[in-house]
């Protein structure tokens, strides 16, 4: 299989061409060839090094990285395809391809903040090397920063550089990120809060190996604590007063971002989680099919109450599949939704998702809870799209706010 070409626009190029899309085919071959080995990468919950090289030979970390800097430029909808693929086969695969996108993507927005070389040298990294990105910011008191608050890893001047202390948590994919990208504060009398950018393999970067979760086991999302960690007085690529990371603070160009950036995240998320019930859907329907009870007859698949709960599942995947649909074009035509919007998106996307993974659990009984079997794994794994931000309580708070406003108005 030959890798997939990465066209770079001509330099006077105004308006350049769509990226080629990846081959169907061999999206259908890495969904196989993932889930050959996912119940191993569950068992161990070793990262899966494999996966990623695999996804690199066929140009595909580097798929949304801006074109100005050698990526692929992907649209949403073209990523949206490759993490389902992916997903369908290994799903914290998914995930950590997920946020490395969600970094791309942000790398090429108009108006972002980091210094342009930096972000070229984070996009050429992921191109030439399949080199990872994420964010970190759970900490062990501050949770998670959608709620608020201010971090406590700390940067401090020192000389011609930063000196970062601090701890993090839920750190997806970090045995296999080359670049970390860390929310802190300063320690200047009025601190300003930010992110810097830190190599993983800084002196003074060091792992607590403390993920054992229920699902997304090969995800890796261990504890790191970093300790008196330089780096260059470049790589604090964006801090802020704090009240400037509001959604609605600064300019209608960061608002636009913000609102872009929830919606990449919401779609990406949906379709790994919807990818999850759908390969449980194929699960079910397989032995449905072969399950013949001696007192039947006849296969499952006969009997019209089996029947009825299975276009259930059809019905709650193809509302996903609409949703999904509709939202990676809106922010391909530059009509991204506001955030409220994304965070309903997620509620009912993965809660399909979730139920159709349940109503095939009922079906399935005992076979389906055993081991020997995927879809108990799939259980699981569709289980922990509740903890991503936004998390239900606060997306439905929101949203109510919004409807009581609008009818008071």
């Amino acid at each position: 299989m030959s890798a997939l070409p990465l066209r770079r626009p001509a330099a006077d190029s105004a308006a350049p061409a769509s990226p080629t899309p990846v081959d169907d085919a061999l999206l259908a071959q890495l969904t196989r060839q993932f889930a050959s080995t996912a119940a191993d990468h569950d068992r161990s919950g070793a990262f899966p090094h494999a996966n990623f090289a695999l996804l690199q030979a066929h140009g595909l970390i580097g798929l949304v990285a801006p074109r100005a800097f050698g990526g692929g430029g992907a649209s949403l909808s073209e990523a949206r395809r490759v993490i389902a693929a992916v997903a369908r086969g290994e799903p914290a695969t998914a995930l950590i391809l997920t946020m490395t996108y969600l970094q791309h993507q942000a790398l090429g927005r108009e108006g972002h903040r980091w210094p342009s070389a930096l972000r070229q040298r984070v996009a050429a990294d992921a191109v030439a090397h399949g080199a990872l990105i994420n964010s970190l910011r759970v900490e062990p008191l501050l949770g998670s920063p959608a709620r608020g608050g201010l971090p406590a890893t700390t940067a401090r001047r020192e000389g011609e550089g930063w000196r970062l202390d601090g701890h993090k948590l839920y750190t997806t994919g970090i045995e296999g990120l080359s670049w970390l990208a860390v929310w802190g504060r300063t320690d200047e009398a009025a601190p300003r809060v930010g992110t810097f950018l830190v190599p993983r393999d800084a002196p003074g970067v060091r792992i607590i190996a403390s993920w054992d979760h229920l699902g997304l086991r090969a995800s890796g999302s261990h504890e790191v604590v970093f300790e008196n960690v330089a780096i260059p007085l470049a790589h604090a690529v964006d801090l802020r007063a704090p009240a400037e990371w509001a959604p609605d603070a600064g300019s209608q160009t960061d608002i636009d971002a913000h609102a872009t950036q929830q919606a990449w995240m919401v779609v990406l998320l949906g379709a790994l989680y919807d990818a999850v019930a759908r390969a449980a859907q194929g699960w079910l329907l397989g032995f449905l099919n072969a399950r013949t009870p001696s007192g039947l007859g006849a296969p499952l698949a006969s009997v019209p109450r089996v029947q009825e709960q299975v276009g259930e599942i059809e019905a709650l995947l193809h509302a996903n599949r609409v949703l999904l649909d509709a939202a990676s074009a809106a922010v391909d035509q530059a009509r991204a939704p506001p955030g409220v919007d994304s965070g309903l998106l997620k509620y009912t996307v993965t809660g399909n998702a979730i139920r159709a993974v349940e109503i095939a659990l009922q079906l399935s009984g005992n076979h389906g809870l055993t081991r020997h079997n995927p879809l108990e794994r799939h259980h699981r794994d569709v289980l922990c799209s509740r903890i991503h931000t936004p998390q239900n309580d606060a997306l439905l708070t929101a949203a109510g706010r919004r409807a009581l406003h609008e009818t008071i108005g």
